[in-house]
């Protein structure tokens, strides 16, 4: 007799009876390590700047319990961003860059209009035709935020 294993499977006859696809599946998702997240790591020059901009401007919150005087994680819904200190930073060769995907772009476009943040000049929200709708700024280090929704 074959062993249940601690597994929900789709349909009604594969809670009934183990079927080599959920025999597979369980396999797949318990022994092949998989990719959960990914968290960027941008340059910053002065943490102090980058924690307002973010917090204050965009409505990140401080992540992580430790205030290490080097690096800065900031979240925002289940997005994170990390930065290192790179106080010789020069911002005009910055290439750091992030494409965040959002639900609801239009009204995220205005709370931070709202919100008085310089939106890029070649960024404004547009539709794309590549099947999006996105808008671009530039964080204080000239780090380059794509925001970006499906249409």
């Amino acid at each position: 007799m074959v062993e249940k294993l601690p597994l929900i499977c789709a349909s009604d006859f594969a809670a009934k009876t183990l079927s080599y696809f959920c025999i597979f599946e369980y396999i797949i998702k318990t022994t092949t390590p998989m990719l959960t997240a990914i968290h960027p790591k941008l340059p910053m020059r002065n943490k102090t700047i980058t924690i307002r901009y973010y917090t204050e401007k965009l409505g990140f919150k401080i992540f992580g319990s430790h205030d290490y005087p080097d690096y800065l994680m900031v979240e925002k819904d289940n997005i994170q961003i990390h930065f290192f200190l790179f106080a010789d930073l020069d911002p005009e060769q910055n290439y750091g860059q992030v494409y965040l995907r959002v639900n609801q772009i239009d009204n995220y476009y205005q709370t931070l209009l709202d919100h008085k943040v310089s939106i890029h000049p070649n960024g404004l929200l547009e539709k794309k035709p590549w099947g999006q709708q996105e808008f671009s700024l530039l964080d204080p280090d000239s780090n380059l935020l794509t925001f970006g929704e499906a249409i």
